[in-house]
């Protein structure tokens, strides 16, 4: 067992005992999970469970405890069971910690696995799952995988989506009777914020470069830009479609002007000192990453998809499109960046959305509160 230790608890009138299943990586369901687990750590004891640390919870190793799955190699397997695994990490924490509530990310595998987990121990914990996009409209609807999402979130006690387009999609797509709640993706205000801004303009891009973020998108609107206004563009993440990125922009002609950040922990210092946020996915559930940008008064040009128009209001805080219109987004782009004064206005306006419904202190209440009614349900 590895530890991310909290010695001593403070004890809250109501405190419970709340275990976070969740991927480790960069992603956003990764990062949302972190974030809620830190928040819910100042009043209740958390218990995360995956095959390796979260990388938000790596600077804040004090205040949660980290348990590490652990997937040994067997001959007979030509891939490793880790939904097993998991399961039994599960019980294992259940039985040590006796926790309440199981919270996971992701219907695959995660929920599956806290069923398997709750099943052995005949009922004694109940599962909330949070449904983050694909594990609904890409991986779950895989044949290879649908029945058993589908039964994952059915069995789950609690179910939650990230927006209403994403609760939406589930009911359309899965015959479940179990009700979704919504409760938005959250940023803290205090660390993603403005901060000091250079004159050279910048533009900005944070995702996992994987196809439907259309990261090729990102870099041919940049090239249209750069070539009324002088800005540079922060490419941030790693991914698939990292390396055809990274030949379009030679082919442009950019490698002065085009920078690649890789993965990096904490990006709140980069968008507090970018001046624009570019997101032309073919998809997004919600869109962690523009929301982190509104707070650091960052305008977001992004795609009218998914759950992005109830983050983003075009024409206020930021501008939609359509999927592929590059023309339209690079004009929006150079709207922006060359209007100082819409700049600040629509990035105060980004900010006072955050402040008004998706600030820490808005949305983690609704957490614990859903996982109180859990409990007694």
């Amino acid at each position: 067992m590895c530890y991310c230790q909290i010695n001593d608890f403070a004890k809250a009138k109501e405190e419970m005992k709340i275990g976070i299943v969740c991927y480790p990586t960069f992603g956003g369901s990764g990062v949302l999970a972190s974030e809620l687990g830190l928040s819910l750590a100042k009043e209740h004891e958390v218990h995360f469970i995956s095959y390796a640390c979260p990388v938000r919870l790596q600077a804040h190793n004090d205040r949660v405890i980290f348990h590490k799955v652990d997937v040994p190699p067997y001959p007979l397997f030509e891939y490793s069971p880790y939904t097993l695994a998991l399961t039994s990490k599960i019980i294992d924490v259940m039985e040590h910690h006796r926790l309440d509530i199981i919270h996971v990310h992701y219907a695959i595998p995660h929920a599956t696995s806290a069923y398997l987990a709750k099943k052995a121990l005949h009922g004694k914990v109940k599962i909330v799952t949070t449904l983050h996009g694909t594990d609904v409209y890409l991986l779950g609807l895989n044949p290879s995988y649908k029945s058993i999402v589908e039964f994952s979130m059915e069995n789950s006690d609690s179910l939650i989506a990230v927006s209403e387009f994403l609760k939406k999609e589930t009911l359309e797509k899965f015959s479940i009777t179990r009700p979704i709640a919504v409760i938005p993706n959250f940023v803290n205000p205090e660390k993603y914020k403005r901060t000091g801004r250079g004159k050279e303009k910048i533009i900005c891009h944070i995702s996992n470069f994987r196809p439907l973020k259309r990261v090729a998108d990102v870099v041919q609107i940049f090239g249209m830009i750069v070539k009324e206004r002088d800005c540079r563009l922060y490419l941030v993440g790693e991914g698939p479609t990292r390396h055809p990125a990274q030949k379009l922009v030679e082919k442009l002609g950019l490698e002065e002007k085009v920078c690649f950040r890789g993965n990096v922990g904490d990006v709140s210092k980069i968008l507090g000192k970018s001046n624009l946020f570019l997101l032309p996915s073919q998809q997004e559930s919600f869109g962690l990453a523009a929301l982190e940008a509104m707070s650091s008064e960052v305008p977001v040009v992004a795609t009218r998809v998914g759950g992005l128009p109830e983050v983003i209001r075009h024409g206020k805080d930021g501008y939609l499109a359509k999927v592929g219109d590059l023309d339209t987004m690079a004009e929006h782009c150079l709207k922006i960046l060359t209007n100082e004064g819409l700049a600040k206005k629509m990035g105060r306006e980004a900010r006072m959305r955050v402040l008004e419904k998706f600030a820490t202190e808005k949305v983690v209440p609704r957490y614990v509160s859903l996982y109180q009614k859990t409990l007694v349900s």
